[in-house]
């Protein structure tokens, strides 16, 4: 069923703003994919931030056009699934690890901070683990010096409440061997 003029321009809108929130886009034909698969997808996205929708090229076209997406306006031709996410990776990963499982969908490429990225480049983007693992492998980078040291500070602690005479640096040659950097 075709679309009025203002469905049209509604649609148009609706992608400008995902357009303008979103970090990646990727796109992917989805030729032959059963319904129950799509769905698998959709739920995928959904639940990983990735706003997932088939639309028509022209109108995708002009909804990514002045956008950092416009870049990929070339490559919307057949019968394409857009994947726009706020994150960086998300749309990547989510449309990667689908298409490990399922041959029918085929990454065609993607656009991330107004760059073409073709297929290598998508899968590449998926392999970047999320922002919150990135966190929390900063944070541990951070805290493993605080906590070697909280470490030797106790072991000297616990040396000097024995009772010993020696200074710390000969009484615990192994704790101060610890505080040397790696």
């Amino acid at each position: 069923m075709s679309l009025n003029r203002s469905e049209k321009e509604a649609v148009i809108t609706d992608v400008t703003s995902l357009a303008a929130k979103a970090q990646t886009l990727v796109v992917a034909e989805y030729r032959g994919i059963t319904v129950a698969d799509m769905t698998k997808l959709r739920s995928a996205a959904r639940s990983n931030g990735v706003t997932l929708s088939v639309l028509k090229n022209t109108l995708a076209r002009r909804a990514v056009a002045g956008s950092a997406f416009e870049v990929l306006s070339d490559q919307m031709t057949g019968p394409l699934i857009y994947g726009f996410s706020v994150d960086a990776v998300a749309a990547a990963k989510v449309v990667a690890e689908f298409s490990k499982t399922n041959d029918k969908l085929v990454i065609r490429g993607g656009a991330f901070g107004g760059k073409v990225l073709d297929v290598n480049g998508v899968k590449q983007l998926a392999s970047i683990p999320s922002k919150e693992v990135l966190l929390a492998q900063l944070l541990g980078l951070m805290q493993s010096p605080i906590s070697r040291t909280a470490r030797v500070l106790a072991a000297l602690a616990d040396k000097k409440g024995a009772g010993s005479s020696e200074p710390a640096a000969e009484a615990a040659p192994e704790v101060a061997a610890e505080v040397a950097p790696a």
